[in-house]
């Protein structure tokens, strides 16, 4: 049985994660500052599936405040890894305000790299983001293409990021997994992202907006499937990045369709032009990951979709009134 301290855990994925940890024995030590980037409800919703267990402890604090994160170590036990999965994240919201995406994503992860140093915390995962992979590489994206020219701050981030983990396990020899999450989705999943919103539109008859003329891609990738493997992703590496992505891209009109089929009801729908910082398409590479980790994906499509819309349907009373935030 392994200790962690799992950043983010009020998170779609990091909720997830926790689960799979407990789930398997661990015991888990989970961070958030429970911030306002979108509907808190959806927040507690998913601590509430966690807190009850004897193996988790959940801690309020704030990657950002390296203090938070300093009291948390020197408070029991030492920890075997800290998993990184607190994070702002969206690409068109970070070029509204590209400082607190620094703040989050560059100076807390500092602060946690800090923390494996001086208390011997001997690895390291960070979620990363496939917002890294832009125009100037082919597809499918492998883990080795050109990353220095990130498309928004978000991107910019979390590039940021993942050089500071090479430094520190250069420097200090900290075991490093970073992992590059492809478009994740599933049940109670963040509300500023497509499928959220796509479902809840759909489902209550409002219309949705769709940037650009719908057949850009994404390698939507199941909430599950990223859990499991970023928990895969905790066995030593030395330093390694992991693309985690489903590997089967599907246009954006498809997943319009998937859910149409599924709810029963025809999508009201607004253009507007594509923004900028969007990418027209995105699928991972995971030849890596196969490999190094035994992981592949395993939910797709239209399972994934009825999965979520599932969860959509049976928490309806309370998921309708989630707002969307800022888009």
């Amino acid at each position: 049985m392994s200790h962690y301290l799992l950043t983010g855990a009020a998170g779609f994925i990091g909720s997830r994660v926790a689960r799979c940890l407990l789930d398997t024995g661990h015991t888990v030590v989970g961070m958030d500052n429970l911030n306002d980037a979108y509907d808190a409800r959806l927040k507690q919703w998913r601590l509430s599936s966690l807190i009850d267990s004897s193996n988790f402890e959940f801690v309020f604090g704030d990657i950002r405040q390296g203090g938070d994160i300093d009291r948390i170590c020197r408070g029991g036990k030492s920890f075997d890894a800290i998993i990184n999965l607190a994070a702002r994240a969206g690409v068109r919201q970070s070029v509204d305000d590209p400082w607190v995406y620094q703040e989050t994503n560059v100076t807390g992860t500092l602060n946690l790299l800090e923390a494996c140093r001086k208390h011997e915390i001997t690895k390291f995962v960070l979620a990363s983001t496939s917002s890294l992979y832009g125009t100037r590489n082919q597809i499918p994206y492998r883990e080795d293409a050109d990353t220095n020219c990130p498309l928004s701050p978000y991107a910019a981030s979390k590039k940021a990021a993942e050089a500071l983990c090479y430094s520190y396990h250069h420097l200090h020899k900290i075991d490093v997994s970073i992992l590059r999450y492809f478009t994740v989705y599933g049940p109670a999943g963040r509300p500023d992202m497509s499928v959220f919103r796509f479902v809840k539109c759909i489902t209550e008859n409002i219309p949705i907006t769709v940037y650009g003329d719908g057949k850009q891609s994404r390698d939507f990738t199941y909430v599950d499937d990223i859990a499991r493997g970023t928990v895969l992703a905790i066995q030593p590496a030395g330093f390694e990045v992991f693309n985690l992505g489903s590997d089967q891209p599907f246009q954006l009109r498809e997943l319009i369709a998937k859910i149409e089929k599924r709810v029963g009801r025809k999508a009201r729908v607004k253009s507007k032009p594509r923004h900028p910082a969007d990418v027209l398409a995105t699928w991972a590479d995971v030849t890596k990951a196969r490999k190094q980790l035994g992981w592949r994906a395993s939910v797709h499509g239209d399972e994934g979709i009825s999965r979520t819309v599932d969860w959509y349907l049976d928490n309806r009373t309370w998921a309708c009134q989630i707002s969307f935030g800022r888009l």
